[in-house]
């Protein structure tokens, strides 16, 4: 699991989401590829019902221990940790997923005061600028922490949904799930958590209330609703397995490890107390016993591309790079599409001292998915072991202005610059890395 501090989004008025109670709070990413194809699962049924794309749309965690969710454009969802390990069943989750893309597809994000279009940060540097950007937080659980702020009141503006606009999500959110045969009644156990918080002082508030206004009359018409649609449920095994997997997978990594060996096995699922176990041990730095308990995990699902990456990462940690390397490789035959594996398998060849073909499985992987910075600052080092000192300042350029540092970011693309031939593909890019810091200069002048 990578901790990743989320920077950028399609628009830097996207950031004010995560920071309504505390403006100069760090914001960070989980990206972890076995909660992130979890949680697609869930929502895959919710967004086909929505008539949303689900290779599209991805579900991705916020790590923050509050209560929310929001959308800031078509193509992705947030949920907050918090407000997963709250939830007590897959349908309560996916009634918040059905709820935000109903904002989606009701058109609700277009009617917004800011025009998210006119404040991209970099345009002309591809889709990574365009998509979530990230810088990496080290290695393991370690995160780094930069400060973004904004006003309170350009924040609620932004964020804040209208009463009309909620009470159309509901009935909407309620007609996927009832069309999916998801449980409506997980949304009335959702809008139950929050019942009485308009009442609470804004700073008691959980997020999630601020910006999804709720009323009496609201939680009676969800529950007339549930119950009318009580009938469409059907059961889904998937479903539940998945939800017990994210939320498990998760809780193991953020709760105490004696927390997590004393109910590991909560969940009814004998491949997810392995799983538990194996990351508890490995927080104890007790290797032997963490890669016993996810070989035992492989085992019951040998297959399961997702228990390999767990078992690499545990060695990647524990610095066993072969091992490491052949865990990953096996991952990455079993999901050769996966970003998040593909660069961490780069990672590991690169420490191998691979490089070329970790530079390879590094660059399939951000050409995936440009919002894990820890493949471009390893993509760095891989162009700077080979001697292409140009491309290697420019990726670091790149990975700058994909968090903000556009100071920084100009620095290195002016580097690049001076050493890519004139009028190449990466000396054009560095010339676009130039430009937006330039221009952030200007403003800030």
């Amino acid at each position: 699991m990578q901790l990743i501090r989320l920077i950028a989004f399609c628009a830097l008025s996207a950031l004010m989401a995560l920071t309504l109670a505390n403006p100069a709070r760090a914001l960070t990413l989980l990206r972890d590829p076995d909660i992130e194809y979890a949680l697609k699962q869930l929502a895959e049924p919710v967004l086909k019902a929505a008539g949303l794309s689900p290779s599209r749309t991805d579900i991705l965690l916020i790590d923050d221990s509050s209560l929310n969710a929001f959308v800031v454009d078509r193509d992705h969802i947030f949920i907050h940790s918090g407000l997963l390990l709250k939830m007590r069943t897959p349908a309560m989750l996916q009634s918040v997923i059905a709820h935000e893309a109903a904002h989606i597809s009701n058109g609700h994000l277009m009617r917004r005061p800011v025009n998210m279009r006119n404040a991209r940060t970099a345009a002309g540097l591809g889709a990574a600028l365009a998509a979530a950007a990230a810088i990496a937080a080290g290695a393991g659980e370690a995160a780094g922490a930069a400060a973004i702020g904004a006003q309170t009141t350009a924040q609620r503006l932004f964020f804040t949904h209208t009463r009309a606009e909620e009470n159309a999500a509901d009935q909407s959110g309620l007609r996927y799930m009832a069309a999916a045969g998801i449980d409506t009644r997980g949304a009335v156990e959702v809008m139950d958590i929050f019942r009485g918080q308009e009442v609470l002082s804004l700073g008691r508030q959980d997020p999630y209330a601020r910006t999804h206004p709720m009323s009496a009359d609201r939680f009676r018409v969800i529950q007339r609703l549930a119950e009318a649609y009580a009938s469409e449920t059907r059961a889904n095994p998937a479903a539940d397995y998945w939800f017990a997997r994210a939320k498990g997978k998760l809780s193991a990594f953020q709760r105490a490890p004696k927390w997590t060996l004393t109910r590991a096995g909560e969940t009814g699922y004998a491949d997810i107390k392995l799983m538990r176990q194996a990351i508890a041990h490995h927080r104890r730095s007790d290797t032997s016993r963490a890669i016993a308990a996810i070989d035992a995990a492989i085992a019951q699902r040998p297959n399961d591309p997702f228990y390999y990456e767990l078992k690499g990462q545990i060695l990647m940690e524990s610095r066993r790079f072969a091992a490491a390397t052949a865990a990953y490789g096996r991952a990455v035959n079993l999901a050769p599409e996966n970003a998040l594996i593909l660069g961490s398998y780069g990672r590991a060849l690169l420490a191998e001292g691979k490089v070329s073909q970790a530079q390879d499985y590094l660059e399939r992987s951000r050409s995936r998915d440009g919002r894990d910075s820890r493949v471009m600052r390893d993509l760095a080092v891989a162009h700077a072991r080979q001697g292409n000192k140009g491309m290697a300042a420019l990726v670091t350029a790149e990975r700058y202005a994909m968090s903000g540092r556009l100071q920084d970011a100009g620095l290195h693309a002016q580097r690049a610059s001076d050493m890519l031939p004139r009028g190449s593909t990466g000396w054009r890019r560095a010339q676009d890395v130039l430009s937006a810091a330039q221009a952030a200069e200007q403003k800030r002048r």
